[in-house]
């Protein structure tokens, strides 16, 4: 056994046996208290959840909170729709071979050079704002691609392997709330920044220089991961290692996931989904309604009302006096009214929208005009149905399997699906699509992705997903298996 094994065991070997000091066995099972708080092991799933959710707080976090200023703090759009085109058809492509590069490579190396391309992406805008090059722009949303989608493979890895099957959705949870800290806190620098800037117009250079410098803390932090073998959890159970095979046996592996859980097809059309309604709510909704100190301002209530979408939907979704697969169903159907109720009302903005643009009458400021909040709400609850959205989809796909090595394969067609439904979008964005083009299709595709869906939920969500790999000794088995029998036969 390894040691993080011997760590997880419900009755461990004794110290000395191990070769560790009873120190060594508290600070592994309990943690350590600084300045009287009880802090997690540094090895458990809490921790390293923890971890990664402060690594996309500082990359994908503040590109959220760029991309959130509209046109990513431009004037004109095109400018960042053809970036997100070229951000997204790389990303499109790169993820579904993150799963291959990520078992081969380690959640830690993927991580990190994940992170660089956020940087570079920051700092072309920077030079956009003196040259107007919008060749390095392009390049900088391609490379982005590349990382990002490693980056978010490694991220989806962790979230739904490291947990155990009870806490997953809280885990989702915590890890979206930490990761939209990013926008808030990012929205909070063009709005100290910009905000005696009131005519519309792009952003200055210190918002990009912030940007560029907390991008770069977070690829270095992402080097601190713990690998999966290591990893002590709580209730028994293990995080299965990841053997790393030949490039050629991964590639093979990714097609044999594809053969012998191809129920995962049926979830496409909703990963696909997941990302399309953005470009109408930032470059339609958000861009027409408000100026740039309006945007920076919404921005900012955008993100947290991301992060009360996240944990009150996760803790729903472990909320254990309910069976997973009865909370599986439940939770569709919560998403299902939520989205139809939202964009149904959204269909009367809309047609303002269209009765506005003839007369000019936009570019709300959050000082003078009374209706703002009302706007401002509206944008929020677009925040709040997306982390729901996401939320959901992570939890459903860690529902499926604790397996991380097919989790990963997972974690890349979801973010590789999500970003060619992106760079579609965009690229009707650049061209300038309608708004109410941009909007129906949004519409019409979330409604398809969560009917497809239903199969998938109905006939292979479990209640549990345990085999003999999540455990490190029988013992262990028979106390886990009796907890989730109890949890089985309650109604």
């Amino acid at each position: 056994m390894s040691r993080g094994e011997i760590t997880t065991s419900t009755t461990p070997p004794a110290p000395e046996a191990a070769g560790r000091s009873n120190k060594d066995v508290l600070y592994e099972r309990k943690g350590i208290k600084v300045l009287g708080i009880q802090l997690p092991p540094w090895r458990s799933p809490l921790s390293q959840v923890i971890l990664t959710g402060f690594v996309c707080f500082l990359c994908p976090g503040m590109f959220n909170a760029l991309s959130g200023l509209g046109a990513g703090g431009q004037v004109d759009s095109a400018v960042q729709a053809n970036a997100s085109v070229a951000l997204y058809t790389t990303f499109a492509f790169v993820g579904f071979i993150a799963g291959t590069v990520l078992n081969y490579f380690g959640a830690q190396a993927t991580l990190a050079f994940g992170g660089l391309g956020y940087a570079v992406y920051s700092a072309s805008f920077l030079s956009y704002n003196h040259t107007k090059n919008e060749g390095f722009v392009l390049f900088a949303g391609a490379f982005l691609g590349v990382c990002a989608g490693f980056l978010w493979c490694a991220q989806g890895t962790v979230m739904m392997s490291y947990p155990t099957e009870s806490e997953k959705g809280r885990y989702i949870g915590l890890f979206w709330a930490i990761f939209n800290m990013g926008g808030v806190i990012g929205s909070c620098i063009p709005i100290a920044t910009n905000w005696h800037n009131p005519n519309k117009g792009a952003v200055n250079d210190g918002t990009y220089v912030g940007f560029l410098v907390l991008m770069l803390c977070g690829a270095v932090l992402a080097f601190f991961l713990v690998p999966p073998e290591k990893i002590i959890r709580k209730d028994g159970t293990r995080v299965q290692r990841i053997r790393h095979p030949s490039m050629k046996t991964e590639i093979w592996g990714l097609w044999e996931t594809i053969k012998s859980d191809s129920y995962i097809l049926l979830l496409f059309p909703f990963f696909w989904a997941s990302n399309w309604f953005y470009t109408y709510q930032q470059n339609c909704y958000q861009l027409f309604y408000f100026n740039l100190r309006g945007r920076t301002f919404t921005n900012l209530w955008y993100w947290l009302a991301q992060i009360f979408g996240a944990l009150a939907f996760g803790f729903f979704l472990d909320n254990q006096r309910i069976r997973r697969r009865k909370r599986a169903i439940y939770g569709w159907i919560i998403l299902f009214v939520a989205v139809n109720a939202i964009v149904s009302y959204s269909f009367g903005l809309l047609l303002d929208i269209s009765n506005l643009f003839s007369s000019g009458a936009c570019l709300i400021n959050n000082q003078i005009d009374k209706d703002f909040t009302w706007y401002l709400i509206m944008y929020m609850v677009y925040g709040f149905q997306d982390a729901m959205w996401q939320t959901y989809a992570y939890w459903m796909m860690g529902a499926l399997s604790n397996e991380p090595r097919k989790l990963a394969y997972f974690a890349g067609f979801y973010k590789g699906i999500q970003s060619a439904g992106a760079a579609v979008v965009w690229r009707l964005d650049a061209v300038k699509y309608s708004y109410a083009t941009l909007f129906g299709s949004s519409w019409g595709l979330c409604g398809a992705g969560m009917l497809l869906a239903i199969p998938v939920i109905w006939y292979r969500i479990r209640d549990t997903e345990l085999t003999e790999e999540d455990f490190v000794t029988p013992a262990e088995k028979d106390i886990v298996m009796s907890k989730v029998k109890q949890v089985a036969s309650s109604p």
